[in-house]
């Protein structure tokens, strides 16, 4: 295991080595399993998330406008209510007691006018918060960001990779305790969700990148303040490389199912095609979703952006002649 920070690049950006590693696990939610062994070649990582004062500085210079400032297609969503095909995104609020926690509309609704810049609708707005997250950005959102930058999305086995920081097999990004010696090292939930919030690590919602420490690589936050985009097609489980004789082989960086596969089979008439997300969220609380850890992975549809939901770039290097 390798504990040693890595230096950032002169660019923000941290050298993360590649290598062979566990990735998934078979200990926790299905969708993780089966842990197989997985290779990645050397590149460079975003050492935060995107931040809102990035992003808003892409959108100067090019004058994108996000898809949650868009109207929705109501061909996408034959069910949808018409207020609910205006401009907006999904915004998370805290329940007034305890609530059935299999019901997720519990505590997410639909919030017209929310967006990159106003985070919980109108009457927001990210002045304050302008070293945090960027947050309400769709996978196209993302993808158009990072080309900006001359950069790319991670695929789901090189950010796993990344955010193990060398710690291969460990359960969290720092190591095996969740609160190591007392002390929180990650953005997230303490108390009984969705309607306690105890905030003991500080942050109630996102937090500004860097404000707990790095993992082996370099890289701030990787698990916990806000869910990642990466660029892989969801499956319900990992594939592993040889069903036959699994553990054989090892594969080198492999991109997931086919977007066919990553349809949500719970609504048949919604064929919006989902990727998977990665490291938890400020929300992600033991009482709830156990879902902080490099190995968690979750399906989230490529037009959809939620206020805990954002991602960071990487830069691949080019092959040697």
């Amino acid at each position: 295991m390798n504990r040693q920070i890595r230096k950032p690049a002169t660019d923000g950006m941290c050298r993360i080595p590649g290598g062979t590693f566990l990735m998934g696990s078979d200990r926790h939610y299905p969708e993780e399993a089966p842990a197989h062994r997985v290779r990645v070649a050397p590149f460079e990582m975003d050492e935060t998330c995107v931040t809102n004062r990035q992003f808003a500085a892409f959108v100067a210079e090019t004058g994108y406008v996000t898809v949650a400032e868009r109207p929705l297609d109501a061909a996408t969503y034959p069910n949808a209510a018409p207020h609910e095909l205006l401009p907006g995104s999904t915004v998370f609020h805290m329940t007034a007691g305890p609530v059935d926690t299999r019901d997720f509309r519990h505590w997410w609704g639909w919030v017209t006018g929310a967006c990159w810049k106003h985070p919980e609708g109108p009457g927001s707005a990210v002045k304050g918060r302008k070293d945090h997250p960027v947050v309400h950005v769709a996978f196209e959102d993302a993808e158009a960001y990072a080309a900006w930058a001359g950069k790319a999305l991670p695929t789901e086995a090189e950010w796993e990779f990344a955010a193990r920081g060398g710690l291969d097999g460990a359960e969290f990004a720092w190591g095996d305790e969740l609160v190591p010696r007392g002390r929180h090292v990650a953005n997230t939930w303490q108390g009984a969700f969705p309607w306690q919030n105890l905030a003991e690590d500080g942050w109630p919602g996102t937090c500004p990148v860097k404000s707990f420490p790095a993992n082996g690589y370099g890289l701030h936050e990787v698990c916990g303040n806000v869910w990642e985009w990466t660029t892989d097609w969801f499956a319900p489980r990992h594939t592993a490389e040889n069903p036959e004789k699994p553990g054989c082989c090892v594969a080198d960086n492999p991109r997931g199912p086919g977007k066919a596969g990553s349809y949500d089979p719970r609504q048949p008439d919604i064929l919006i095609p989902r990727r998977v997300v990665k490291g938890g969220s400020f929300l992600c609380a033991p009482s709830y979703c156990r879902r902080y850890r490099p190995a968690a992975r979750h399906a989230q549809m490529i037009d959809t952006g939620t206020s805990h939901i954002g991602f960071r770039c990487v830069r691949r290097r080019a092959p040697e002649a």
